[in-house]
């Protein structure tokens, strides 16, 4: 895959994403329960944490340093990105990198991310997310199964 064609799909994923967050925050009311579809309400938040809310002790020092090492790891998987030859997990890596540099800028803007889809199944509520999240989770799931196909294939060469 061309570097072009990598820098325009990882412009589309973060604007789908920053552009989604701006919609929602200008129609939602903060942690106001909207019905959305089964098992996903929306629920609009602001965490500066990260996954799952996780070190989220508001706004402050710990927000920029989340900031910065979100930064150090996506020019790690960028290098990954451009040393990759397969398709699958070239697509991987920008889907990853298109979702970390979403929550980044968002982080960036106010120490903050955005998220409103709120996972729940039942009375069990699992995680609120944003599709930066989602662009993250369905590539690194993309990126195990690649490895794993790629694993699969040379040991099936080898034997």
């Amino acid at each position: 895959m061309s570097r072009i064609s990598i820098y325009i799909y990882l412009f589309l994923l973060i604007g789908l994403d920053l552009g989604i967050k701006k919609i929602v925050s200008n129609i939602l009311i903060p942690f106001e329960v909207v019905d959305f579809i089964p098992f996903i309400n929306l629920y609009l938040t602001f965490n500066s944490g990260i996954a799952f809310s996780m070190f989220d002790f508001g706004v402050g020092v710990s927000s920029y340093i989340l900031l910065i090492i979100g930064i150090l790891i996506v020019t790690f998987l960028f290098n990954q990105l451009f040393e990759e030859d397969r398709k699958d997990a070239q697509i991987s890596y920008i889907l990853i990198i298109g979702g970390a540099l979403g929550n980044i800028i968002d982080r960036a803007i106010d120490g903050v991310v955005t998220d409103f889809l709120h996972l729940y199944i039942s009375n069990f509520s699992f995680f609120i997310f944003n599709p930066a999240d989602a662009f993250i989770t369905i590539g690194a799931l993309l990126l195990i199964y690649s490895e794993f196909r790629k694993g699969f294939n040379g040991q099936k060469s080898n034997n």
